[in-house]
């Protein structure tokens, strides 16, 4: 796993608590479930009936009289919290697919282009065709000048992992390298191992 992947994965999975805490919160308090149920939340629990508010007048007023810096401390982190949301979402679009690759040496030449799912296919069958590896598949992102190619390995169980990395890298990446005109194609290679069926004894 890349570190962008495990990256998104944590933002999201956090994204997703807060989303969900806040709406368990509404839900439990909306549906007066606390009383109905003869539940006691912890003291000092936001939204327990109905007709509770997330931050009532006194808690208003107390927070307003801490001084000039608390709306501005609070625009600012606003602020920064939809800063990093646009930075997230950008760096998600800039993962996009290619679309078409340019072909053959540098420049390359005009009007010539390579499907990224032609090219990720290819890269595949002849991943899938080294000793040692049972499943291929690729997947190929970024701009055209700045393609990026992930590969994810399913070896069987008698495969030797850094014999294959080193076999993928001079076989069929660097083919891919050599159509595109591309001498630097970033490569992620995700490698796990295909699980043996149990032989059963008769």
């Amino acid at each position: 796993m890349t570190s962008r992947s495990a990256l998104n994965r944590t933002l999201l999975a956090l994204a997703g608590l807060v989303l969900l805490g806040g709406g368990l919160l509404v839900l439990f308090a909306g549906l007066d479930l606390y009383r109905r149920h003869d539940l006691i939340p912890p003291a000092g629990w936001p939204l327990i009936t109905p007709d509770d508010v997330l931050l009532a007048s006194a808690d208003r007023a107390r927070w307003s009289g801490q001084g000039w810096w608390w709306w501005p401390a609070v625009i600012a982190a606003l602020a920064l919290a939809a800063l990093l949301a646009l930075w997230w979402l950008l760096a998600q679009l800039s993962r996009r697919r290619p679309g078409g690759l340019p072909v053959g040496g540098t420049p390359p030449r005009e009007g010539v282009e390579l499907r990224d799912r032609a090219l990720s296919d290819a890269i595949a069958t002849e991943a899938g065709a080294l000793p040692g590896v049972k499943r291929a598949a690729v997947r190929i992102t970024g701009r055209p000048a700045h393609a990026r190619a992930h590969v994810t390995l399913t070896l069987t169980p008698e495969g030797a992992p850094g014999a294959t990395l080193g076999a993928l890298c001079e076989g069929p990446i660097s083919t891919a390298r050599r159509s595109t005109g591309l001498p630097d194609m970033p490569t992620d290679v995700r490698l796990q191992v295909a699980h043996r069926k149990p032989h059963r004894a008769e």
